[in-house]
């Protein structure tokens, strides 16, 4: 499971920003399409917004892989 650290001061991370700091997506273009494809899963309910915020806690899995969100 990677782990995506909040960086000080901010309260949370963009899911297409998340796809890309973790490796899963090249760039913005690339995140847009697989979350709009609805490969995304958001705390186990499918997400196509690839602006949706992600706080601490929240959990992002995508193609057998899983992202956990932290402070």
């Amino acid at each position: 499971m990677e782990i995506i650290k909040l960086r000080e001061g901010e309260k949370f991370i963009k899911l297409g920003q998340t796809l890309k700091a973790a490796g899963m997506a090249d760039s913005g273009v690339e995140a847009k399409e697989i979350i709009q494809d609805g490969q995304v899963y958001v705390n186990g309910e499918k997400e196509t917004r690839r602006g949706r915020k992600l706080y601490d806690k929240d959990s992002v899995e995508f193609g057998g892989q899983k992202i956990k969100i932290e402070k």
